[in-house]
């Protein structure tokens, strides 16, 4: 299988850090971006301003408006994009090769995961799911960072991994797509949790409580969905929760805070807070666990919180009340 050229769809700032991964890697890099002007200052000066700063890209990546075939294909585009994305890419440029999914998000409406939605509009691609505790800003400057990336076959996900390693980028070979992917999707809401926890003051004995039950909580709906338990102790599952659920530089954790702080959705978006995609994820993965019948009481109070139908002081007042059981 050759793994030589790498087309990242979406040149923000996650798009623009894995490009900078896969160069390091050895790889030559095409980055997609719809804003002319982002391509034009990629080629002509190697930096990606607006995302990343006066951050030097790897001379190995030059940028393109459209689309260009390639032996590996990454999708950086935000969840709710990505069926949108897809449909300006021909499915026969697609056909048999990897494309690994790298947005952690659940799809409002179609409650489908991304490879769900990848399936649909290039059923003849090879899905892969890149997930794990990372963020863009480590990403682009090479700071050390483990990932999982997830695939159907052994040998092949273990190649792929093999041809996007780098000197600071390690991502561990997996096979739990379906474990990886909705772990993803779910620590947004819980990242979103947390946050609100600590905007209102009430503690990190509270938070650490939330975090070990956001855990329990997912690995019921991981496990309903058809993953596994196991995945949730590595990176994807605990070393991705723990990160989005802890670090002010997450924007789910951020975006929880001014919740907590007593700001409604509305204002919060209106007042241009980064994208957190938890945001979407939240009524999405309360549907599905309403159809899985899954017991998931912190989704719930996320959307509670979300819709400004209750304060964080009286939904966890609520958490507290409820009946004692034993923890299995």
């Amino acid at each position: 299988m050759r793994l030589e050229t790498v087309t990242v769809v979406g040149a923000g700032a996650w798009g623009s850090a894995l490009a900078q991964a896969a160069a390091k890697a050895g790889r030559r890099v095409t980055l997609i971006a719809r804003d002319e002007a982002v391509v034009a200052e990629i080629n002509a000066r190697h930096t990606n301003g607006r995302h990343l700063g006066g951050l030097p890209l790897e001379p190995g990546i030059t940028a393109e408006p459209l689309f260009v075939p390639a032996d590996i294909v990454i999708l950086a585009v935000p969840a709710q994009a990505t069926r949108q994305a897809l449909s300006a890419i021909d499915p026969e440029f697609l056909a048999g090769r990897p494309v690994v999914l790298t947005a952690k998000g659940l799809e409002t409406g179609t409650l489908e995961r991304q490879s769900e939605i990848l399936a649909a509009m290039a059923p003849e691609a090879v899905p892969y799911v890149l997930s794990g505790p990372s963020f863009a800003a480590d990403v682009a400057a090479g700071r050390p960072t483990a990932v999982t990336l997830a695939g159907d076959k052994a040998s092949e996900t273990s190649m792929l991994a093999a041809a996007l390693a780098g000197p600071s980028l390690r991502p561990y070979a997996a096979d739990d797509r379906i474990g990886v992917e909705v772990a993803g999707a779910l620590k947004n809401v819980y990242a979103l949790a947390c946050g609100a926890v600590e905007g209102a003051g009430l503690g990190l004995s509270a938070r650490s409580a939330l975090l070990a039950r956001a855990y329990a909580e997912m690995a019921r709906i991981v496990t309903a969905m058809g993953g596994s338990a196991t995945t949730l102790t590595g990176l994807a599952g605990l070393g991705d929760l723990t990160l989005s659920c802890t670090s002010p530089q997450s924007r789910n954790y951020t975006f929880g805070l001014a919740l907590g702080r007593g700001e409604r959705t509305e204002t919060i978006l209106a007042g241009g807070a980064r994208l957190a995609e938890g945001v979407a994820t939240a009524p999405v993965a309360g549907q599905l666990a309403g159809k899985l019948e899954v017991e998931a009481p912190l989704i719930e109070a996320v959307n509670r919180l979300l819709a400004g139908t209750a304060s964080i002081t009286d939904i966890v007042a609520g958490l507290m009340a409820r009946p004692l059981k034993r923890e299995s």
